[in-house]
């Protein structure tokens, strides 16, 4: 197996080839006329037509050899294969592709649209170019990227090679519109408030610390979006409101933890937490319906149905139900030798970060959709 400084150095080969020929390897705009989603959802039409189409992607696989050259092709729409004949395409054009062109390259290709005799929807090339050259190669078809490490630190060539991980994103949006367009029907006002605090509000945990030159004092960025900001504005008069914005806790990393991540808050005049509760029910069974046409999920061995009735779980009885302690009736010590027994991570003596530490091991337990209540003073 070639190395990286390997494949780089005959990459750039290539490009020397595609410049000594006189053309450009990088060019600042395209011909396309179609988004291959585009294609593929008018494919019959097209094909009938013989309609002649110019579409511009990513080369993701090259194969074939000799006369014809296999080639699937991605934009952010969708795949689609590309078709390469040396008895369709000038001999000095057609070699050119198979001496300049690899996987991770982007490229645009103009040809009319065919079904394969495998029913497999493709373009047939009549003339190509070069959009980019890539110089190091994309990560394996079938096996990606491994470590887990480096799937984070390079997330966009994870994203490149799974197709899930895409739709996840689109999801994301999809998610946050939903939750949006809800709390707006409901007659919120969205706010922005500020992410630089001088006192951390909403929440226990960890801040990241700066400094503002201008008024050379200490600052914080917000571990919770905008709590305190938002009650004064109920006290300006505005009744209902909502922020969805970015919070940041200087804390530990894993999979389920991140220091920067999307958070959102409302609150409401006139309304205790019963109705504060009635509206996330309803709101998350909108984004269950809108976002996933569903709402029953499973995870693992368990299933749930978000349109069921959402159970009220008592804190201080859950724990007490599951681990045998009875909060009211309890120190620091002995939540600690409880923890160390059940193999658990802690920081701090607070009893409060303690508290939640052995809640979050015990939540783990609990399926479907609940509210946490009468947490402990």
């Amino acid at each position: 197996m070639s190395s990286l400084e390997e494949i780089r150095a005959e990459r750039l080969k290539k490009l020397q080839i595609l410049r000594d020929k006189g053309i450009n390897p990088y060019l600042s705009e395209v011909n396309r006329s179609h988004e291959i989603g585009d294609v593929l959802s008018s494919f019959i039409e097209l094909e009938k037509n013989k309609t002649i189409v110019t579409i511009v992607g990513r080369v993701m696989v090259v194969r074939g050899q000799g006369a014809i050259m296999f080639v699937v092709m991605q934009d952010a729409s969708g795949k689609l294969q590309a078709v390469f004949k040396e008895d369709v395409i000038p001999n000095e054009i057609f070699l050119l592709f198979k001496d300049a062109v690899d996987s991770g390259d982007f490229i645009e290709v103009t040809g009319t649209l065919f079904t394969t005799q495998r029913g497999e929807n493709s373009i047939l090339v009549e003339s190509w170019r070069m959009v980019t050259k890539s110089l190091l190669p994309l990560p394996d078809k079938y096996h990606g990227l491994q470590n887990e490490e480096e799937r984070f630190r390079k997330r966009y060539l994870d994203l490149l090679g799974h197709d899930e991980l895409r739709e996840m994103f689109k999801r994301k949006e999809k998610f946050w519109d939903v939750t949006r367009n809800f709390m707006k029907e409901q007659g919120f006002t969205e706010v922005e408030t500020p992410t630089l605090e001088v006192t951390t509000g909403g929440a226990e945990a960890r801040p990241f610390a700066t400094h503002h030159n201008d008024f050379d004092m200490g600052v914080f960025l917000r571990i919770s979006i905008g709590e305190l900001w938002q009650k004064r504005l109920l006290a300006a008069g505005f009744e209902k409101i909502f922020e969805i914005g970015r919070a940041y806790r200087n804390e530990g990393s894993s999979p389920n933890h991140l220091q920067e991540f999307t958070n959102f808050e409302f609150y409401q005049a006139f309304a205790n937490y019963e109705d504060g509760m009635h509206l996330v029910e309803n709101l998350y069974r909108t984004i269950a319906n809108e976002v996933y046409d569903r709402t029953t999920f499973t995870r693992g061995e368990h299933s749930f149905d978000m349109s069921d009735e959402w159970v009220r779980i008592d804190y201080t009885s859950e724990i007490k139900r599951q681990m045998g302690i009875d909060l009211q009736d309890i120190n620091e010590e002995e939540i600690k030798a409880k923890l160390i027994e059940l193999g658990v991570k802690y920081e701090g003596n607070n009893i409060e970060r303690l508290m939640d530490t052995l809640w979050k091991y015990c939540r783990k337990n609990i399926t479907g959709p609940a509210f946490l209540i009468n947490h402990p003073k």
